[in-house]
């Protein structure tokens, strides 16, 4: 089994990247792992590093909203 997709924070703004939806806008397409973006990836708010994000636990609604989110 996959492991599941995850979000991570900005600490610098609160911007939160999610795996499953990507940054298509930026290149990087629904379903990217956080360890498959660049090490010298910035936040495309605020400009922090990568390296001050923090993983989150933020659960999705529901399962429909799960399957969703990677559409």
């Amino acid at each position: 089994m996959d492991e599941p997709l995850k979000r991570h924070v900005c600490l610098g703004c609160g911007f939160l990247y999610d795996e499953a939806l990507g940054l298509p806008e930026h290149g990087i397409p629904p379903g990217t792992r956080w360890a498959d973006i660049p090490h010298d990836w910035v936040c495309p708010d605020c400009g922090t590093p990568k390296s001050r994000f923090e993983m989150v636990e933020l659960p999705y609604a529901n399962a429909e909203a799960a399957a969703h989110a990677l559409v």
